[in-house]
């Protein structure tokens, strides 16, 4: 028998995708459609899926937006080892907590917030979904965080998530030509990029946000089937053509869902290739194993 990973395993580091949508059967007609998903519904109950790719969870849908009062958007989950430590953090540092901690029984906690630009994220403490991957190669998503000071946002998600605190199970920080990368196990997980953000902006890709990226093999059957669906293609590009896009900025197609939430396409690229799963992270779990955020991993 395969054990179960943990948050405390993980601290630091993005362990789970979810979407706060409006309605749930048109959100998975529309992402099954443009990334190709299958979708389960979770032990969450008959209010959210779970998205998968050939078999391999990727990311949630929870039909909350509504009832919650909250945007349509995508959310990073990030594991911690305690959630009511990582709150007062997040409010000690100048962040604000929407929502919780809330308990999932019996698979963890969880937590709604925003730092100090006002960049939406999610602590998660408890079990971890299986085989669940983010990175800059081959996984299927991809996280990176627009802001108006990186290093300055570093320190704020350092002080709350424990990144770079010399824990074994914790996450590694680098400087790499302006951007901060965070590394789990020495693959990078996430980036975060200074550039010309406003809080108020008309633009939503202009405002402070976890960009979700998801990787695609056609990017432009995908984007057709995004406009197809209801979607639309966002102009201007990750910085609303404020900021000249880099040569890789050519493979990447900015769009939003129909009810308005934002993401990234992303073609495949030659670094595209295989590579191993972090030894923390379980290839396969029982099918009577408890679940974690999403519901049986």
């Amino acid at each position: 028998m395969v054990r179960v990973a943990v948050s405390a395993e993980a601290v630091g580091a993005p362990c789970w995708l979810s979407l706060a949508a409006r309605d749930l059967d048109a959100a998975e007609r529309f992402y099954g459609a443009v990334l190709g998903w299958t979708f389960r519904r979770g032990a969450l109950g008959e209010e959210y899926a779970v998205g998968e790719r050939d078999g391999v969870p990727v990311a949630g849908i929870a039909a909350v937006a509504a009832e919650m009062a909250v945007p349509v958007a995508w959310t990073p989950f990030f594991a911690v080892d305690d959630a009511d430590t990582a709150v007062a953090r997040i409010r000690e540092r100048g962040g604000t907590v929407g929502v919780g901690p809330v308990a999932f029984p019996p698979r963890g906690r969880a937590a709604l917030a925003t730092d100090r630009e006002g960049a939406a994220f999610a602590v998660w403490e408890g079990r971890l979904i299986s085989r669940w991957r983010v990175g800059e190669r081959q996984a299927p998503a991809w996280l990176e965080l627009h802001t108006r000071d990186a290093f300055d946002a570093a320190v704020f998600y350092g002080g709350v998530l424990g990144w770079a605190d010399g824990s074994p199970s914790g996450c590694e920080v680098s400087y790499e030509r302006d951007q901060v990368v965070l590394r789990w196990h020495g693959e990078a997980v996430a980036r975060l990029n200074s550039g010309p953000v406003e809080s108020a902006s008309a633009r939503p890709q202009l405002r402070p946000r976890w960009l979700v990226r998801f990787r695609v093999p056609d990017l432009e059957a995908a984007t057709a089937a995004v406009v197809k669906h209801g979607g639309s293609v966002v102009p201007g590009g990750e910085w609303g053509g404020v900021r000249a896009p880099k040569g890789a900025d050519e493979q990447r197609v900015v769009v939003r869902d129909p009810d308005g939430a934002l993401f990234t396409l992303d073609a495949p690229t030659d670094e595209d290739v295989p590579e191993d799963v972090p030894e923390n992270t379980p290839e396969e779990i029982p099918e009577n194993a408890p679940e974690g955020p999403g519901g049986r991993g």
